[in-house]
């Protein structure tokens, strides 16, 4: 029964039921082939999306990362290499200390990550939730399964600010910076342009950092910043660090206590940065020879290095890590040690060396053929020796030059005293780095400056 307008019954004709019926009836088709299409089409959503399979998969595009997908790629031909990478930003992080410094901007040291990723390999841009190792498969986050022959692990290290009390609020109060992060480094340049008088406090937590030089190489910048801009007697400089020395290799340590004693830098050994106040502009230390013993420091300027580890869905694969959180490789050949298909590169590795894009340059040749050796069915047999580097920058135009093995050994590219402060180094740094970083290392070419040291030491080295 139907109503008029007047709100009175109405019986429809036999031919408005006949065609009323036939409507419903086309529609309920219509529904129905509506409803079959959307499931056919999530169901061929799930099949090509949600499954993948590469002959290698890379997770993270980071330094190492893009290198190892760079050669890979290449030799393997398009489609057969996958990086799993959240980010749109590919920063070189090595920069940032040049940044903190006013002497480059943060726009300098980004590319959009589609620029530096290989064309040949697949960008699934996707954040890595688990690895299932003993499956050879990993789960992003939007439900995919990616299935794979080989992986490697590039997935770098993570910044652990909140693990500082009062952090990262601080950082939106004045003179709280840090050149660890793209969201703070520009922070470190602002304070020392706005620095009046006071403790400048520099931090080294108690974790592996990368870039183990970075706190302290800021340091010297503001020092000569204070000292050009007539600031310099009104500022009681410190290095604050977790460490009971001031750099691990002797030969350099030794120079840059030289350098400290020569600038009137304070220099406070094992002291651990705990927590900030903004408000009453205060940093909190642990004295970690007697973890019972707080001491605090006001602070006009606070440079503030973060604790750091591996990514929190690498650290909770225990299949994968050692007791330390690191994916467990052999160091003389970057190869799991229990699963001879994956392979570490850069930071997030157990490697015994110090954290640096150079470390990364001088492991990308090793993963090279060692990986490729796995592929074809042999024994990884090319072995890392530890190469790392640090250029330590000592002000605006003076730098020394680390470069050291897993033993602390000086491994030096040029046939000269490194451990002295050189314009030529710092120039190297600034101004040569970054092509050969951008150029060579991301493409893959750049596999550290072995041949190079070889060639100037005439084949003595």
């Amino acid at each position: 029964m139907l109503a008029d307008p007047r709100g009175q019954s109405v019986r429809p004709s036999r031919r408005c039921n006949t065609t009323i019926a036939r409507m419903l009836s086309r529609s309920g088709v219509i529904a129905a082939r509506s409803i079959w299409l959307v499931q056919q089409k999530a169901a061929l959503s799930t099949s090509s999306v949600r499954n993948k399979s590469y002959e290698l998969v890379v997770v993270g595009g980071g330094a190492g990362g893009c290198a190892t997908a760079a050669k890979f790629s290449s030799k393997l031909g398009k489609g057969k290499v996958a990086v799993i990478e959240p980010a749109d930003m590919h920063y070189y992080q090595p920069m940032w200390t040049l940044v903190g410094g006013g002497m480059k901007t943060l726009e300098n040291s980004g590319k959009p990550m589609s620029k530096v990723l290989p064309k040949k390999a697949d960008w699934i841009k996707q954040r890595v939730v688990s690895f299932d190792p003993a499956n050879n498969k990993v789960m992003t986050d939007d439900g995919q399964e990616i299935n794979y022959q080989y992986l490697v692990v590039a997935l770098g290290l993570q910044l652990n600010y909140s693990k500082i009390k009062g952090l990262p609020e601080a950082f939106e109060t004045p003179g709280v910076g840090s050149n660890y992060s793209p969201l703070y480094v520009n922070k470190t340049f602002e304070s020392l342009k706005n620095f009046k008088q006071g403790n400048a406090i520099f931090t080294f937590p108690a974790t592996p950092i990368k870039c183990a030089g970075a706190p302290q190489k800021i340091m010297y910048i503001a020092d000569e910043y204070f000292r050009k801009n007539g600031k310099r007697d009104k500022a009681n400089i410190l290095f604050n660090t977790s460490l009971g020395v001031i750099f691990g290799v002797k030969k350099y340590a030794e120079v840059l206590w030289e350098v400290v004693k020569e600038r009137d830098l304070t220099v406070n050994l094992r002291h651990n940065l705990v927590e900030v106040k903004p408000d009453s502009r205060e940093a909190v230390f642990q004295n970690l020879d007697k973890p019972e013993e707080f001491k605090t420091f006001e602070y006009e300027m606070l440079h503030v290095t973060p604790p750091m580890s591996t990514p929190d869905v690498l650290n909770q694969c225990a299949a994968l890590v050692d007791g330390a959180g690191y994916l467990n490789v052999k160091k003389e050949t970057m190869q799991h040690v229990d699963f001879p298909n994956v392979f570490g590169i850069g930071d997030c590795t157990s490697l015994p060396t110090s954290k640096t894009a150079a470390a990364v340059a001088g492991q990308v040749g090793v993963l090279r053929k060692n990986l490729g050796a796995v592929m074809a069915g042999k024994t990884p047999e090319s072995l890392y020796d530890g190469y790392t580097s640090c250029p330590l920058v000592t002000g605006y135009s003076k730098c020394i030059l680390a470069e050291f093995d897993y033993d602390g050994n000086p491994l030096e590219t040029f046939p000269i005293n490194q451990a002295k402060e050189r314009r030529t180094m710092f120039h190297l740094k600034k101004d040569f780095m970054p092509d050969m970083y951008w150029l060579g290392l991301l493409n893959g070419y750049w596999e550290g400056p072995k041949y190079m040291r070889k060639a100037m030491h005439l084949g003595l080295k």
